[in-house]
C-alpha cells in the first residue's frame, strides 16, 4: 500500500464521502481528492512523513487526508473533528474501505492544547477552517495546535492571504 502512485491514490480517495449538510458556521469544505492525493503523496515522496508514522489530521471532517496517510502506510492515524455528523461520516468512510488502524475522535481541536496527545505524532495534516465566515485567524490557531502536537512535520492548507503569518 504503501508505494501507491499519484493517479491510484486519487482514484480511492474519489470514493469517500463528503459532507452530507456541511456546516457553514464550521467552515465545512471537503478538501478535494485531487489536492489531498497531491499533498499526501509530496509528504511521502519527497519528506518520508508518512510511512511507518503517527500521523494526526485535526479538523479531519470526514477524513479525507486521514485516509490518504493511511493508504500511504501510516502506522496509525487519528483524526480530531468536533461535529458529530463528520465523526459518523469518518467512521463509515473506514469501515467501508476496510482501512487499518485509523480513527476518529471527536474533540474540540483548540482544547487539545496540554492534553495526552501533545507531540504524540511524526505528522500533523490539516486543512484547517480559514476564519473567513467567523472567528478571524482560526487557521493560524490550529497551526498553533499543530505545533504543538507534532514530534516533526506539519503540513496544512490555508488561504494565500495568510501567507505572510505562516511558519514555513
Amino acid at each position: 500500500m504503501a508505494r501507491m502512485k499519484l493517479r491510484k491514490l486519487e482514484e480511492y480517495l474519489q470514493g469517500v464521502d463528503g459532507f452530507e449538510q456541511p456546516k457553514i458556521l464550521l467552515e465545512q469544505y471537503p478538501t478535494p481528492p485531487h489536492i489531498a492525493a497531491c499533498m499526501a503523496h509530496h509528504m511521502q515522496a519527497q519528506h518520508e512523513d508518512i510511512e511507518g508514522r503517527l500521523v494526526g489530521d485535526l479538523g479531519c471532517g470526514c477524513g479525507m487526508l486521514s485516509i490518504a496517510s493511511t493508504l500511504l502506510g501510516a502506522q496509525l492515524t487519528v483524526g480530531f473533528e468536533l461535529d458529530g455528523d463528520a465523526v459518523d461520516t469518518f467512521r463509515s468512510n473506514v469501515v467501508e474501505m476496510e482501512l487499518p488502524n485509523v480513527d476518529c475522535v471527536r474533540a474540540d481541536v483548540l482544547q487539545l492544547v496540554g492534553s495526552k496527545w501533545e507531540k504524540s505524532f511524526d505528522t500533523v495534516v490539516m486543512n484547517p477552517p480559514f476564519g473567513t465566515k467567523h472567528n478571524a485567524g482560526m487557521d493560524m490557531r490550529f497551526l498553533e495546535v499543530a505545533l504543538r502536537l507534532a514530534n516533526s512535520s506539519v503540513y496544512s492548507l490555508h488561504k494565500t492571504s495568510t501567507r505572510n503569518y505562516g511558519v514555513t
